[in-house]
């Protein structure tokens, strides 16, 4: 099969990104490898143990960070949909998920009791871990814009026994608008925007074809309104993510920066199992507050995921 070719503006970006020459490398050389097969323990069916247990009869199974036992590796050569077809997750005791998408729920750890808002929620990967996480207790408000998403992130909420979310439909913006209007307001937020996906090519070569500037430009203007939206219904003192799946700081530190300069918020440090990086001070012209420094940049090459990134924000 031909491999696909990053695009020279894409490909020049990502060398700016990462000066030394053998990090980048490991890039070039890491997006071209299937990401390894990660699963997450849905502990309001089965407690890790047990569902890990459960799993060793058939797979080899790695839990690499102990503090978090959820999060589970398959280190066996699977077929193809062979995770999809098995008992266990069919029965709603583990979702699918990467790693790198679990970062979110695991700094913002919603708890039991509170009111959370899952902003762009579809398919529901994250919908689902905060629904273990506060074990089925207090609120969420799973939004999403697209009918056919939803009916998906609809599907893995009854699957995993999620009892504790409302869904709702309509575009982010639209939404934190009618809620401020009915005064209310949220203990914490997540917004994984849409995003140009550069942190997603281990799964999706196509964004090599479908990157382009434009684009990432458009998306970031899009992305500054629907956080802007967020922090409007956030409770003073409460916290909120920002997360995407790409590398553009487009998208990434100038969307933070623009919060920065509008907001009384602040952002917080960011304690993870993995290595992370420092969110960018500058990048061509733009300077960015130290504050950024605080946010985190997963690259791909550095704990065998996709790439990510994201920031926490506490509202003054």
């Amino acid at each position: 099969m031909q491999q696909l070719e990053p695009k020279p503006l894409f490909k020049e970006r990502i060398e700016t990104l990462l000066p030394d020459s053998s990090d980048r490398e490991a890039f070039w050389e890491i997006i071209r490898k299937q990401p390894v097969n990660s699963i997450r323990c849905n502990t309001i069916k089965i407690p890790a143990e047990k569902l890990k247990a459960r799993l060793e009869k058939k797979w080899k199974i790695k839990q690499p960070f102990k503090s978090h036992p959820e999060i589970m590796i398959i280190q066996s050569y699977l077929l193809s949909g062979e995770l999809g077809k098995s008992i266990e997750h069919l029965l709603g005791y583990y979702y699918v998920q990467e790693i790198s998408s679990m970062l979110p729920m695991l700094t913002l750890a919603p708890q039991p009791g509170e009111i959370f808002l899952d902003l762009a929620a579809a398919p529901g990967s994250k919908t689902t871990q905060a629904a273990a996480m506060m074990n089925n207790q207090g609120t969420i408000i799973a939004n999403d814009v697209n009918l056919g998403r939803i009916s998906i992130l609809s599907a893995n909420l009854q699957k995993v026994g999620a009892t504790n979310t409302i869904i709702t439909r309509h575009d982010g913006v639209i939404l934190c608008n009618k809620l401020k209007n009915l005064g209310m307001k949220f203990d914490k937020i997540l917004v994984d925007a849409p995003c140009s996906g550069e942190g997603n090519l281990r799964s999706n070569p196509k964004t090599f074809i479908m990157w382009n500037i434009k684009a990432v430009k458009k998306l970031g203007r899009i992305q500054k309104k629907l956080a802007s939206s967020a922090l409007e219904v956030l409770k003073s003192g409460g916290e909120m993510i920002y997360s995407t799946c790409t590398h553009s700081p487009e998208e990434n530190e100038e969307v933070i920066q623009y919060l920065l300069d509008n907001y009384d918020i602040e952002t917080e440090t960011i304690s993870l199992p993995l290595k992370t990086r420092p969110g960018l001070t500058s990048w061509q012209d733009s300077k960015f507050s130290n504050e950024l420094k605080k946010a985190c940049r997963v690259y791909p090459q550095d704990n065998n995921t996709e790439g990510f990134f994201l920031c926490k924000i506490k509202k003054k």
